[in-house]
């Protein structure tokens, strides 16, 4: 099973990604099963919130090489998340990458502990992080943003809060966790959606204009001769031919 769905605890229920022998990377089986569980949760009169963790070192490792997803199923999810009538909380204590920032991006809120770490490896393998850019780039810092998407560089659970990636990071993720989850609890659920919709009106409205192009830009770059070498290479487990 790809991920599990608890029963709501105290309003909150948990989306768990739960292949850890492959990453929790995006498969398209991956994808598809967590667009099904949050459809569900979505008019489910006992969630308050959905929160999202992960089994093993890692929460999303990107797209699945060997399985990947359909580009735009992937950006569907992406704006499921975002439009969900309920908050979306990420609990992160792994590795997070490429992909997977786009997963995390589309959450509202989210928490890191310690074993989290974070990073754009897009233009390492020969690609770019085109569509997760949508979620991503009106919550991170410009600069931070540039430094990170271009060189690839790992960064961990402090940066990535002080860049806006997480809103809060911490020793223990899920005390870091509590007061984000006893504060969605205390919210009435009517004002809580329409407060989710003023947040991400002009995220929605990105995703309206910008996804078939981005879409479009990403399947070019996955089809090109520099992203084929470079995911070989990965898959290979050896160094790709530009590193200097």
């Amino acid at each position: 099973m790809s991920l599990t769905v608890s029963s709501p605890a105290r309003g909150i229920t948990t989306v768990t990604l739960d292949m850890p022998e492959r990453r929790n990377a995006l498969s398209a089986d991956l994808v598809k099963a967590l667009a099904e569980a949050l459809a569900d949760l979505g008019g489910d009169g006992d969630t308050r919130a959905v929160l999202l963790t992960h089994t093993g070192t890692t929460f999303c490792s990107g797209a699945d090489l060997k399985a990947p997803p359909d580009p735009a199923a992937f950006v569907a999810l992406l704006r499921q998340i975002v439009a969900l009538p309920k908050p979306v909380v990420a609990r992160v204590d792994g590795h997070v990458r490429a992909g997977g920032l786009g997963l995390l991006g589309a959450c509202d809120l989210a928490a890191a502990g310690p074993a989290a770490s974070f990073a754009f490896t897009e233009v390492h393998i020969g690609v770019a992080p085109a569509v997760i850019s949508l979620p991503l780039l009106p919550r991170l810092d410009p600069s931070a943003a540039s430094r990170y998407y271009l060189t690839g560089e790992r960064f961990d659970a402090a940066e990535a809060a002080r860049i806006g990636l997480v809103t809060a990071a911490g020793p223990d993720v899920d005390a870091t966790l509590e007061p984000l989850l006893d504060g969605l609890r205390a919210a009435a659920p009517g004002a809580l959606a329409e407060t989710k919709k003023l947040l991400t009106a002009r995220v929605l409205d990105a995703f309206d204009d910008q996804s078939d192009a981005l879409t479009a830009l990403s399947a070019r770059l996955f089809g090109s001769a520099e992203a084929r070498e470079g995911m070989t290479a990965f898959l290979e487990r050896r160094e790709r031919p530009w590193v200097l």
